[in-house]
């Protein structure tokens, strides 16, 4: 990741370390778009994208998403028992994931997008981790719109939680080990926010 080292060592982020104690790789940078890029690319997203909200088994049982979603990239994506087909990148996604990939060293070829229409939209304790994304997937996040807490909890200790701040325009990336040994989600919140739309920016093998 010769564009991540770059960044740590011209120190243009302050917020440049691992969040992870041990078993994988997360690094945030909060104010990565600026923000009139934030504008654009939230209103671009907002109104561009294909939204839909689909079923996913839990458990066996069929139930709606608490989120809408959308799959743009070159190659079909099955998680939670659906099958995504894919849609060709929007202008706007080309432009967000041509600055995420010189940080994050590889070249995205597909990304999951979220809208998360309030605090009642939400995502459960997951990892990314389908044999699609292959062995230690490389994972950028980019965040528009409001704020929500983010959390990483150990696998196996669960004790073991992080907790940060998904802000408008922040760039998490996560690599190395994160996806066997990490699960994340995005909890249900009564605070008053706004929409929030989240790319999860992937390569499929």
């Amino acid at each position: 990741m010769f564009g991540l080292k770059l960044l740590m060592q011209t120190h243009l982020f302050d917020e440049d370390k691992n969040r992870l104690p041990y078993q994988g790789e997360a690094f945030l940078f909060p104010q990565f778009f600026s923000p009139a890029e934030c504008h654009v690319y939230y209103h671009e997203l907002l109104n561009g994208i294909e939204w839909k909200q689909e079923p996913i088994k839990i458990f066996g049982k069929e139930v709606m998403q608490p989120r809408l979603t959308a799959w743009y990239g070159n190659k079909p994506y099955t998680y939670s028992g659906i099958t995504m087909q894919p849609i060709p990148f929007t202008p706007a996604l080309l432009a967000i994931k041509e600055k995420i990939e010189p940080v994050a060293g590889v070249n995205f070829t597909s990304a999951l997008l979220n809208l998360y229409r309030d605090g009642k939209d939400s995502m459960g304790w997951h990892r990314d981790n389908e044999k699609e994304l292959g062995i230690n997937p490389v994972i950028g996040s980019v965040s528009f719109g409001g704020a929500r807490t983010f959390k990483l909890r150990n696998y196996q200790n669960k004790k073991e939680l992080r907790t940060m701040e998904l802000t408008n325009g922040s760039f998490l990336l996560m690599s190395g080990q994160t996806q066997h040994y990490w699960e994340h989600q995005i909890p249900k919140t009564s605070k008053n926010t706004g929409p929030r739309i989240n790319i999860t920016f992937r390569v499929i093998k």
